[in-house]
């Protein structure tokens, strides 16, 4: 009997943790996407004196996979009054939720001329909005003479939307490398409630200097009448204040967003940049 005991003993001894290994659990939760786990538990060593181990529970998943979890789900979850009400006020994502959310109105009968013609002089310093932007954004630059420093004939310009370097040089087939793009596009601007304001508050929005930045020409092209839910800057370390700026204007102005445009928005800032404040203008 001793003997037999003994055994026994031996036997369960023998059969530690490291026969049987625990799940193992991966998770990653890109933006926007749900949690993804995956687990694959390694078979036991085979031995003739291992007993067949119990089915133990499955772990839960670790605090990080249910803090990414969460991440991503916040992120894409509509704004509500609520959290609205428990972001800090002064931050873009305050402002975000106070803009209306609604469908793209349709694009018929919008005309560049029902914003006026050609840049107007919105501060009256004598200078129009287009050169104002220039002497804004550019570093180094030089006035033609005669026209009180308004008129810009060269500058340098960090260019925002790639990060890159561009030489301005004011003249025929070179000035078309930096142009004012309008952070809200004027087309995107009419489908999202621009139709019923008054052709004075049409002329003053496509001449605020709070919309308006001096960019790399071809990536404005680019850019089109685009919102924030298909287009983006391609220097990644400027998407924050830029959309930070379509939601100040839009909020300025009393435009409304889609729900696409509204979710990207409220992905880049909660993501990157909770704390972004609304610039000023």
């Amino acid at each position: 009997m001793v003997l037999v005991l003994g055994l026994v003993l031996t036997s369960c001894a023998g059969s530690d943790a490291s026969a049987v290994a625990a799940p193992v659990i991966w998770s990653e939760a890109p933006v926007g996407e749900p949690l993804v786990v995956w687990s694959e538990a390694p078979a036991p060593t085979a031995s003739e004196h291992v007993p067949e181990p119990e089915v133990a529970a499955r772990p839960a998943p670790t605090v990080a996979s249910n803090s990414a979890a969460a991440s991503s789900k916040a992120a894409s979850a509509p704004l509500s009054t609520e959290n609205a009400s428990k972001a800090k006020a002064g931050t873009t994502l305050h402002q975000l939720a106070g803009i209306p959310i609604k469908g793209r109105a349709p694009k018929t009968g919008y005309e560049r001329s029902l914003f006026g013609s050609g840049w107007k002089d919105p501060d009256r310093n004598g200078c129009d909005a287009r050169n104002d932007m220039l002497r804004r954004d550019l570093t180094g630059i030089a006035a033609k003479p005669g026209t009180n420093g308004c008129v810009v004939t060269s500058g340098v310009l960090s260019d925002p939307f790639t990060g890159k370097r561009i030489d301005f040089v004011r003249g025929q087939g070179t000035s078309t490398k930096v142009q004012i793009d309008h952070v809200v596009a004027l087309s995107d601007a009419w489908q999202k409630g621009a139709q019923k304001m008054t052709e004075e508050q049409r002329v003053k929005f496509a001449n605020d200097p709070l919309n308006l930045l001096a960019v790399d020409g071809p990536s404005n092209a680019s850019k089109g009448d685009s919102d924030a839910s298909s287009w983006l800057p391609s220097n990644k370390s400027f998407r924050c204040s830029y959309v930070a700026r379509q939601t100040a204007v839009k909020t300025k102005h009393g435009l409304w967003m889609t729900k696409a445009e509204h979710a990207g928005i409220k992905r880049i800032i909660t993501s990157q940049c909770p704390q972004q404040q609304v610039p000023e203008g």
